[in-house]
């Protein structure tokens, strides 16, 4: 019989590569979305206004399993506005999920939920993961911890639930990180950012959909529940990061910038310095001690093997 899997807010980038993954498992995936996504994926789309509950809790009725990706980009000045936005964009899908899932006579058995590695402190001294990390403080941190506390309100005997604190995640294709950090690389203005000491947390594309198929599949006994840190094993030094990033591109310098530089950088662009200068080092302890193992743990091996995947499929001049 084949497996459903529903995405809530799929149309975007990590969503469209999501439901390529289990449609090539043999699975049937169901797109929410408020709007058509931006490039042709597999799946069956049904509108839902991320809010109230429609005819598209039908489609968690009998589904395997449900993964959440709504939410508003970060990488957007925090004007009060914006800031709403966030809050309510992650909030309300989560909690009008939780309703509809409490609503239906055949919940799934598995509720991935999106949240972010950022939960953190800016750690410099020492690898941040699920069971001795310090969480931080400020607006994101907020942000994060009321997306995970929403996950959990409403009571889901039958359904394990699990917060994805996951990283960058670097793939190939429209609307992914990698349109504008291409450029930046190829430019020549990607040298080490603030000095360059900062961490850098990320993961593969396909090690998130890998890693998302490992925490559905999970046997009983061995299924991870509560936060888990979805991001490669081996997190670096922004410096190192960027440095083999342009070696993928051929390109041998970059220029460096201060941190004044990227805040200015970042007001013009309509974005916040802090997603470039706080220092994310977060760690899948959890994935790894469950036996999960990454196709691409190291960051110039991902790097190469994606630069390679956009040269092939003419995205080398994005």
């Amino acid at each position: 019989m084949t497996q459903r899997l529903v995405v809530a807010g799929g149309s975007g980038f990590l969503g469209r590569a999501v439901a390529r993954h289990f449609t090539a498992l043999g699975w049937e995936v169901v797109i929410l979305s408020r709007s058509r996504p931006a490039a042709p994926a597999p799946g069956r789309r049904v509108a839902w206004d991320a809010l109230r509950q429609g005819e598209w809790v039908r489609e968690l009725d009998g589904a395997a399993a449900l993964l959440n990706l709504a939410g508003r980009t970060v990488n957007c000045r925090y004007s009060a506005a914006n800031m709403l936005e966030i809050y309510t964009s992650r909030l309300d899908s989560t909690r009008a999920l939780g309703r509809a899932l409490a609503s239906v006579d055949r919940p799934p058995r598995v509720w991935l939920n999106s949240s972010t590695a950022t939960i953190y402190r800016d750690a410099r001294d020492h690898p941040q993961d699920e069971r001795t990390g310090e969480l931080g403080s400020g607006f994101s941190v907020d942000v994060a911890r009321r997306w995970e506390a929403a996950l959990m309100e409403e009571p889901l005997p039958h359904t394990r639930r699990v917060a994805l604190r996951t990283a960058m995640v670097y793939g190939v294709g429209t609307g992914g990180i990698m349109e504008t950090t291409d450029r930046v690389v190829r430019l020549g203005a990607a040298g080490a950012m603030a000095g360059g000491e900062q961490m850098v947390s990320w993961i593969h594309e396909r090690d998130f959909c890998r890693a998302a198929q490992f925490l559905i599949d999970s046997s009983p006994e061995s299924a991870l529940s509560g936060a888990v840190n979805v991001t490669a094993p081996h997190p670096l030094p922004n410096a190192e990061f960027l440095r083999a990033y342009r070696g993928a591109w051929g390109v041998p310098v970059g220029v460096p910038s201060t941190a004044a530089m990227i805040g200015l950088g970042a007001a013009v662009m309509g974005s916040e310095a802090e997603l470039l200068l706080k220092s994310r080092w977060v760690v899948p302890t959890r994935l790894l001690d469950a036996g999960f193992t990454f196709e691409y743990p190291t960051w110039p091996q991902a790097i190469r093997a994606l630069v390679a995947q956009a040269r092939r499929e003419g995205h080398a001049g994005h």
